[in-house]
């Protein structure tokens, strides 16, 4: 497993100057989140920057996925919208659009996956509906996935259609269990919502797990807090990904505390690496 971090949790300087020093710390992946300050899929610029990055990931050795959750990328009034259970066709088409971008952008940085969600369904609709409406567009993505090369992480995220392991496995199963349709998983969403334990959840499942988000959490409180300030137990469960081959990053997601990237940086390498290494020693 590598020590990974994510762009969505680094503040105050442009993403692309943190990639030293966090390799200097130890870091050997990194989560991308296109966004309008960085790898933003509609900038005419587009081409060049990827190419910076691909030469600094390069230098650095350092793997990355590419993230989606950009806040209000598609949406300057309302955070994450539209989404592919959003009421409109034209809106969940957005979101489709924004997705190929984003795979477009992964499989030219040579990415483990692209990382997605499934929305929050906002209208009256049932979640019959919901979930038609996000394997509808999940089909097209599927597909363009499928012809890059590039394979998806659906991640199960709270007060969305897809909340837990097993909203995502019936999901999988709805969709024909396809071999590009793979797993993101957050640490912290598994306390939040109570999948416990959170080792005999992802067990069966953990072939199938294309990324993780590391940070910590309290139960039914749907806020990250830096690693052992919650009530996540990190040992069995980093070793338990070790044990079933996962060999992706372990992504530090904190971005509440962006402010000060540069510690939470450092305390998670020294939080997570003798964790790392405990697992990689079986």
């Amino acid at each position: 497993m590598r020590l990974g971090y994510s762009t969505n949790s680094i503040g105050d300087v442009d993403p692309l100057e943190a990639v030293p020093l966090l390799a200097d710390i130890g870091y050997r992946a990194l989560a991308l989140t296109p966004d309008r300050h960085l790898l933003d899929p509609f900038d005419p610029g587009l081409a060049a920057e990827v190419a910076r990055w691909r030469r600094a990931l390069a230098t650095h050795g350092l793997a990355c996925v590419i993230e989606t959750g950009a806040r209000h990328l598609l949406d300057p009034r309302l955070k994450h919208e539209p989404t592919l259970v959003s009421a409109e066709r034209a809106a969940r088409d957005r979101r489709v659009d924004f997705t190929r971008r984003a795979i477009d952008i992964a499989a030219e940085l040579g990415a483990g996956c692209v990382s997605l969600w499934s929305g929050v369904g906002r209208d009256a609709a049932d979640e019959a509906s919901l979930r038609a409406r996000l394997v509808a567009g999940l089909e097209p993505i599927l597909d363009h996935a499928a012809i890059r090369g590039v394979p998806l992480g659906v991640e199960p995220e709270p007060g969305m259609v897809i909340d837990t392991v097993a909203r995502w496995a019936a999901l999988c199963e709805q969709l024909g269990r396809p071999a590009g349709l793979g797993l993101t998983i957050d640490t912290g969403h598994l306390e939040c919502l109570g999948e416990r334990p959170a080792v005999e959840v992802i067990a069966p499942w953990i072939p199938r797990i294309v990324n993780v988000h590391v940070d910590d959490m309290l139960a039914a409180r749907h806020e990250h807090l830096p690693l052992g300030s919650g009530d996540v137990e990190f040992a069995p469960l980093l070793a338990a990904l070790a044990a079933g081959g996962y060999a992706g990053g372990l992504h530090v997601e904190l971005p509440r505390q962006a402010h000060r990237w540069r510690e939470t940086a450092r305390e998670s390498a020294r939080f997570l690496t003798p964790l790392i290494a405990a697992g990689s020693r079986g």
